[in-house]
């Protein structure tokens, strides 16, 4: 099995935690975002989109971090990242997909790069957009985690909606975020952290870093 990851990529974050928590042994080939690599053709060959991650399971490619972890789950359910019932398991998706759609695609690389670029919006300007997502988003995360969390986001035990909050949290305190609002969400990243699967996948920790 193979990886197209980025040590600063949060989408290849998530990934790299499912892998390690299920235990999967993975090659990880590295894809510089900064110098343009996922624009080559080799890697639009494997993604039209020019993105990571990328999975490629002998042969079969698997393209968006959410679809990975899903087909993990699919296919390696051992330890399970979804609880029991559907109830729970949409209540889970639902943290998934405040990350996934109401704050990454607002603050990734593309978005960031076209503010500074086209648009012609400085370094501090750029800075606060992403904190505006942040905090408009995470006050909602902080809500829901009183409501469901027992130790992590959602009950007792690591879901899919850690593997996408921890990377967040990560990213926003690159950008120097405020995040004492936050308690909740404090003592969960601190929960996590003490487990060695998201310890190995955080990106100071990758042979990519720089």
């Amino acid at each position: 099995m193979k990886l197209y990851t980025y040590y600063r990529s949060s989408s290849s974050f998530r990934v790299r935690i499912a892998l390690n928590l299920k235990g999967i042994e993975y090659e990880p080939v590295f894809v510089h975002l900064f110098k343009g690599e996922q624009g080559e053709k080799d890697h639009l060959a494997r993604n039209p989109q020019g993105l990571i991650p990328v999975l490629d399971d002998d042969g079969t490619v698997i393209t968006q971090s959410s679809a990975i972890i899903e087909y993990l789950e699919e296919t390696r359910p051992t330890p399970p990242l979804l609880p029991t019932g559907a109830v729970s398991r949409a209540q889970v998706r639902a943290m998934v997909n405040l990350v996934a759609c109401d704050i990454q695609p607002l603050n990734n690389l593309k978005v960031l790069k076209h503010l500074g670029g086209p648009m012609g919006h400085s370094k501090e300007e750029i800075d606060d957009w992403y904190r505006h997502w942040i905090n408009l988003n995470f006050a909602a995360l902080e809500n829901l985690v009183a409501q469901h969390g027992k130790g992590y986001c959602f009950g007792k035990t690591v879901t899919m909606a850690d593997l996408f909050f921890i990377p967040q949290i990560w990213n926003a305190r690159r950008f120097d975020t405020d995040l004492s609002a936050y308690p909740n969400l404090l003592k969960v990243e601190e929960a996590l952290y003490k487990l060695l699967a998201f310890d190995r996948a955080k990106p100071e920790n990758q042979p990519d870093a720089e």
